[in-house]
């Protein structure tokens, strides 16, 4: 024993140095070198771990690793690599993802027709002509589910018969249209799944104007008498809208029985047409759906919810209806019906969905409590809710708070909030908004002052950060600790290029409850261990970013970082904590900002002065800009729409 007290190691201990070395990863079980092996790229574990040793030669063929491989996002796979992949393993393969592989030749994405097993294939943003598809078609005679892109150029006079045999037995397709056509969807005569993705542009690129005619008296038209799924999502322009018309024109003409999944997704309005409410009457009539959502314009004002029937519901998107709480609880959820089956519930923009029926009811006006609760308590088992683009605002009187009643929603694993909704209370009425974040931030907050310094205690550990404030948000949280996907957006947030959704340029100031939630909000985040997106957007009473260190350092599975119009608009005061939050998120994939164009220099080059640069080059996915696109996703499609 030292003099000073303190224990000296005992010798005859293993040293942990020691004992890490010791350690031979050959030693573990297959199933947990199977497990640890699942988590390399394809490309990687076939082409360099297979060859170290014959025990992961051979585990590296194991099924499990070369039944499903994924090239999406695989920015490392070049074109050898993929092609040497193939070459190897191509016979055990029967799903295969190379969705978004821009950078692979057309010659190289060919070589897929040694996959002759594939059961499913995933060819979106693959470059492929009509003749080449039709020959990698051909040599896939198991092929039951596909994805592909329709681009200005295709011919489907050009596909084989042997093509048009295996698109015969497809049960599944997903087809982005960038030009008005039917695509191959006409070939597909066993189709039970159709998604639809459509980004027509309005004009080509010599300027001349497109026209859905184009696709009128085609001998070739969709055949949908076994279809159990129709799912069409439209980006902004008339000409989607004119050949999606199109495709449900067929529809109307016979409804297939079996449909239980309806989803059409349209940015801003869209009219009915003849074809349109025929559709609509003969689902009424002869149908029983599960999964349901149209344009808002075919729900404002109609009864038709009060005409559907619905068997065991497990999405529904109401995206921007005016839809209030006594026709949700009414028409939706049937007056407090059971609904346990349903897991996603789309209720963004739906400024009125929480409160009772009034003419003179304003946006901005206390919630109900008690339909939330009546939702709550029928939709006990949803893991997906989007209440964002609206005020939701708890009374301090009457009924219980928001965050208590989503906490009771223990199943949930992604959640969009306004920001005004988890604030404690309202702001007080003695001080402006504008004089609350004012006061609280240190002297010298005007140009003089030098953004990067850090504005906390460099010594701020994980504990220091997450020391557990008496908030309801917190509550909630602490309520839902599987949660994988989180937005806080201001219910004024709008992007300044939204992706899907019409462009407003009159930005609106915060909501004045978002005043009260700021940094402690922020670090209660932190508790959350299993998050793997996040979102926060118009936080306007951010001062140090302080909450964003607790994410990081305890969020260790973050993927997805998106940050919008933290603190007052056109200052960026917490680069040196978002700084100490990257150098933790390992795992991070995705990192957008969206500022004005002279927050955007502060942000990016303190974080350069940092050192940060090797975190930022390691991270596939970086947007900095003014017109980064901002978009709620949370239950934006049903959950395992596709891959």
């Amino acid at each position: 024993m030292s003099s000073s007290g303190e224990e000296m190691p005992n010798e005859d201990e293993p040293n942990t140095v020691d004992l890490m070395n010791s350690i031979n990863l050959m030693e573990f079980s297959d199933e947990i070198l199977l497990h640890i092996l699942s988590y390399i790229p394809s490309t990687d574990l076939i082409l360099n771990v297979r060859r170290t040793c014959r025990k992961l030669a051979a585990l590296c063929l194991d099924k499990s690793l070369t039944h499903t491989v994924l090239l999406h996002r695989d920015y490392q796979a070049s074109e050898d690599k993929v092609k040497q992949l193939v070459r190897e393993i191509g016979k055990e393969i029967h799903q295969l993802n190379m969705a978004g592989c821009y950078w692979l030749s057309g010659s190289t994405i060919e070589h897929v027709t040694r996959c002759r097993n594939l059961v499913k294939v995933n060819l979106s943003g693959c470059h492929l002509t009509s003749i080449r598809l039709s020959k990698m078609l051909s040599a896939l005679q198991h092929l039951r589910s596909l994805a592909i892109d329709v681009n200005p150029g295709f011919d489907a006079s050009q596909l084989s018969s042997e093509c048009k045999a295996t698109l015969s037995r497809v049960l599944e397709l997903k087809q982005t249209l960038y030009t008005p056509s039917y695509g191959v969807v006409p070939c597909c005569t066993s189709l039970e799944k159709l998604l639809l993705y459509f980004e027509i542009l309005d004009r080509t690129r010599e300027g001349a104007i497109l026209s859905g005619q184009l696709m009128v008296g085609q001998s070739n038209v969709p055949h949908y008498q076994n279809l159990r799924v129709f799912y069409a999502r439209l980006a902004p322009g008339y000409i989607n809208q004119e050949v999606v018309r199109l495709y449900l024109a067929v529809l109307s003409d016979r409804t297939p029985e079996n449909l239980h999944a309806f989803l059409i997704s349209v940015p801003g309005s869209f009219a009915e047409s003849g074809a349109t409410k025929n559709l609509l009457d003969s689902m009424a009539r002869n149908v029983s759906l599960d999964a349901l959502q149209l344009p808002k314009s075919w729900l404002n004002g109609s009864s038709l919810l009060q005409n559907m029937k619905f068997n065991n519901p497990f999405y529904f998107s109401f995206s921007r209806c005016t839809l209030s709480g006594g026709h949700l609880i009414q028409r939706v959820i049937n007056g407090g019906k059971d609904l346990k089956s349903l897991a996603s519930l789309n209720l963004s923009g739906c400024i009125h969905c929480l409160s009772p029926d009034s003419l003179f009811r304003k946006a901005e006006d206390d919630i109900d409590s008690s339909i939330l609760e009546t939702l709550v308590m029928s939709c006990c088992n949803l893991k997906h809710l989007n209440l964002s683009a609206a005020h939701h605002h708890s009374s301090e009187d009457l009924g219980k708070h928001l965050c208590q009643l989503l906490a009771q929603l223990q199943h949930l694993r992604s959640l969009s909030l306004p920001v005004c909704s988890i604030a404690d209370s309202a702001p007080k009425t003695d001080k402006t908004p504008t004089q609350m974040v004012t006061n609280a931030v240190p002297r010298g907050f005007g140009k003089k002052v030098r953004i990067g310094v850090q504005t906390y205690p460099r010594s701020m550990s994980s504990d220091s950060v997450t020391q557990r404030p008496s908030s309801v948000f917190w509550t909630l949280l602490e309520n839902v600790p599987f949660l994988e996907t989180l937005e806080l957006i201001g219910s004024n947030f709008s992007s300044a290029m939204p992706r899907n959704e019409p462009a407003i340029r009159n930005s609106l100031p915060p909501c004045s409850r978002a005043q009260n939630v700021g940094d402690a909000e922020v670090a209660a985040i932190g508790q959350l261990a299993f998050l793997r997106n996040l979102t926060l957007a118009q936080l306007p009473s951010i001062l140090t970013g302080s909450g964003l260190i607790s994410i990081g350092l305890q969020c260790q599975q973050l993927q997805t970082l998106s940050l919008a119009n933290l603190g007052m608009l056109g200052k960026v005061v917490y680069t040196s904590a978002l700084s100490d939050m990257l150098k933790h998120c390992k795992q991070l994939k995705d990192l957008s900002f969206q500022a004005e164009r002279p927050a955007l220099n502060v942000v990016i080059f303190p974080l350069l002065h940092e050192g940060l640069t090797d975190v930022i080059r390691d991270v596939p996915m970086m947007h900095l800009d003014e017109i980064t696109l901002f978009k709620s996703r949370v239950a934006e499609e049903p959950p395992n729409l596709w891959w």
